[in-house]
């Protein structure tokens, strides 16, 4: 109680000695608070947050958002081109692959109707283009290193046609030929005829000496061949052609074996014997072309004008020579009275006039009426 004296009577004193008591007294109050409190309400409450204290881990959004730019920034590169053939015109629709250094593929697309193509979002790293398009060569570009946010313009991608595969077989000439006779042997003229030495073929494959034999005796001895010395020695019968035979069987009998003979020897000196010592080929090549005149001398001339083993035309000493020799051989069978070299002449005169009516006749009429003869000739 004694203590509050002084302050009761220093308010009795007046207004102003009362200021400078609670001025004094807030002086002893503020005294008495620790400083870091002071400084913490200077601070405030922001500063428990505050992010620039250096220890402080940053928050998982603003990882997501550094990882997203990298990312990005990785695959942001850009390959382009356009595919061209050798002219230069664009080429669509092609396969474009972007692939890795190793191989493996990475991207593909179709080239667009200008021909361009375009990868975009490519990582860094080192690539290769490849290409491929119907009817040209596949490419394949030079490997190439893409950089960040590189845009690679491919030069050069130019298609190629694509060169055929051939496949080639190399067949011996005589199988060729051995085939091409099989086919001969089948023609004969109105189904009945043969006609077994007209080659449709025009550049067929040459005989060998085996193959000229074979096809003579296939020839020689057909049915049909028989039946036409049969009838040629009635109709000399008929006439009493070579007197010295005689009439009756035993005169048709050699009139037969004689037009036989002549026949088989004719045919081999000819088709066989002549053509493989000499390497001609003894068939008459069909033209089928040209003008009636180039035809009808084609078929004229061929019983003059031979084609070799080789290819080569030649005179046909084979049938001038078969002819002249079976001539010469027929004096050993003919009545006396008619040999000489009247007869050999005569019936080299007959074999030589007879080829060249056969040979108009191959020309112009047989394939009409042949079956089998399906080339067309030259």
């Amino acid at each position: 109680m004694a203590s509050s004296l002084p302050w009761k009577r220093a308010l009795e004193k007046g207004p102003v000695p009362r200021l400078h008591i609670v001025l004094v007294s807030a002086s002893l109050v503020l005294s008495m608070v620790p400083a870091g409190a002071l400084a913490q309400q200077r601070t405030g409450e922001p500063a428990k947050n505050s992010t620039s204290l250096p220890n402080m881990p940053l928050p998982n959004s603003a990882l997501q958002n550094s990882g997203q730019q990298t990312l990005h920034e990785e695959g942001s590169s850009t390959v382009a081109g356009t595919v061209v053939d050798a002219s230069g015109g664009t080429i669509s629709g092609a396969d474009v692959s972007l692939m890795h250094e190793d191989g493996t593929q990475s991207h593909t697309m179709v080239s667009e109707a200008d021909g361009e193509f375009n990868f975009t979002n490519i990582p860094a790293g080192s690539y290769l283009v490849t290409v491929n398009a119907k009817g040209f060569a596949a490419f394949t570009s030079t490997e190439f290193d893409l950089a960040v946010k590189q845009i690679y313009k491919v030069p050069s991608v130019l298609l190629s046609v694509a060169t055929a595969n051939l496949e080639v077989t190399v067949r011996p000439g005589d199988l060729i030929a051995a085939e091409q006779i099989r086919a001969e042997e089948k023609q004969r003229i109105g189904g009945v005829l043969p006609d077994f030495y007209t080659s449709y073929v025009y550049n067929a494959a040459p005989l060998t000496s085996k193959q000229k034999f074979s096809l003579a005796t296939h020839a020689t001895f057909d049915p049909v061949a028989m039946l036409g010395v049969g009838v040629a020695a009635g109709i000399e019968q008929a006439n009493n052609s070579f007197a010295g035979y005689g009439q009756g069987a035993a005169g048709y009998s050699k009139r037969f074996a004689a037009k036989f003979v002549d026949g088989r020897s004719s045919d081999y000196l000819t088709h066989a014997v002549f053509p493989a010592l000499l390497h001609q080929d003894p068939r008459y090549y069909y033209q089928g072309s040209g003008s009636v005149k180039s035809r009808l001398m084609h078929a004229i001339n061929s019983a003059f004008v031979a084609r070799s083993d080789s290819g080569r035309t030649m005179p046909n000493y084979s049938y001038l020579l078969g002819d002249l020799t079976a001539g010469a051989l027929s004096n050993l069978y003919y009545p006396k009275a008619n040999r000489g070299a009247g007869l050999v002449f005569t019936n080299t005169a007959v074999g030589l006039g007879g080829r060249i009516g056969l040979n108009i006749v191959r020309e112009f009429f047989s394939k009409r009426v042949t079956p089998n003869a399906s080339v067309d000739g030259k």
